[in-house]
């Protein structure tokens, strides 16, 4: 397995990871006997960088995740995140950064998770309501008391990343991004490069849809989300296909599939990247991990660039309850 080194200061993980949440939630019906099965694969494949967070779930994907890696925690660099708030309407969200809500959702992850620390723990999304100072402030004292390893922000923007990180070190900043999310080029990256901060690219396959296994709504189940988001109503989602064919296309002619092109694009924005992809099953996991071995010159580079221009894809990338949660913060 490649490796990265996660940060300047960070540690060495795999150069990929796995993102969790959809063994849980979101994205059709679940396989728990799968999802497991899919966790220890990862593991025995290298692969030992876990995302999980509270929410997901919600509340049930953190106790899955530990439940998978009980006995193997040594193999395992885990992360975990808080901050989104959810209550019994499906379609509520909110957002907490509050000191108290900090302590008080780490107790409740360690809990679930059934581990005495957390490798990497992410403010999930920041709240305007608190200065981003007073939240970091409390997450570097879990560090020092010695129940957490390294910190992550999630959807920050460049000032917010600057303000937190003076106040204590920042690990990781994950953001989505990928050829059709593109919008951590306008800033973050670049302060993520000056600072020595790793950057997890999150849905690095743009929600699945950069793989071409997608080619009409039918592909999704009844209560996937993605039938609410703006990106795939019906003439974005034409449009979005559109592009995605040319990755499709260009992946043939490089041996690949349009997934593994995708993913080595990612990787290859830097080698303080490490994207974490989505899986709930153990054969896009083993195809997925085929990206590390797919090399990209810099006339790909440039090919994929013009195949999918940034800003290309068509539509907002969440509805319009989730975007007020990205943060607004510079």
């Amino acid at each position: 397995m490649k490796t990265r080194r996660l940060g300047k200061n960070g540690p060495t993980i795999s150069a990929l990871g796995l993102g969790c949440m959809g063994m849980s939630e979101f994205y059709g019906p679940t396989d728990e006997a799968e999802s497991i099965a899919t966790i220890h694969r990862t593991l025995d494949l290298g692969i030992t960088y876990l995302d999980t967070a509270d929410v997901y779930g919600p509340f049930t994907n953190e106790v899955l995740v530990g439940g998978a890696i009980r006995g193997r925690r040594n193999q395992v660099f885990l992360a975990t995140k808080f901050g989104i708030l959810r209550s019994e309407d499906p379609n509520y969200r909110g957002v907490s950064g509050r000191p108290g809500y900090v302590k008080q959702s780490f107790e409740a992850s360690v809990k679930r998770l059934g581990v005495d620390v957390i490798d990497l723990y992410y403010q999930h999304r920041i709240d305007p309501n608190v200065p981003v100072e007073d939240t970091v402030g409390t997450m570097g004292r879990l560090v020092k008391e010695g129940k957490l390893r390294y910190l992550g922000l999630s959807e920050a923007g460049p000032k917010t990343i600057r303000r937190a990180h003076k106040e204590h070190p920042i690990t990781a900043v994950q953001n989505e991004y990928s050829l059709w999310t593109r919008g951590p080029e306008d800033g973050v990256l670049a302060v993520c490069n000056e600072l020595g901060i790793g950057f997890v690219p999150y849905s690095p396959l743009g929600r699945g849809v950069l793989t071409g296994k997608i080619t009409s709504l039918n592909d999704l189940a009844q209560d996937d989300f993605r039938r609410t988001n703006p990106r795939f109503e019906e003439e974005n989602f034409k449009k979005n296909l559109e592009l995605a064919h040319h990755v499709s296309q260009m992946a043939a002619k490089k041996g690949c599939t349009a997934g593994q092109l995708a993913l080595a694009w990612a990787l290859a924005q830097g080698e303080f990247i490490v994207p974490i992809f989505g899986t709930k099953r153990r054969t896009y996991l083993e195809e997925n991990i085929g990206a590390l071995d797919v090399d990209l010159t810099s006339e790909d580079l440039k090919r994929l660039d013009q195949l999918f221009p940034k800003d290309a894809a068509v539509g907002p990338r969440y509805g319009e309850a989730m975007m007020t949660l990205i943060s607004k913060a510079p």
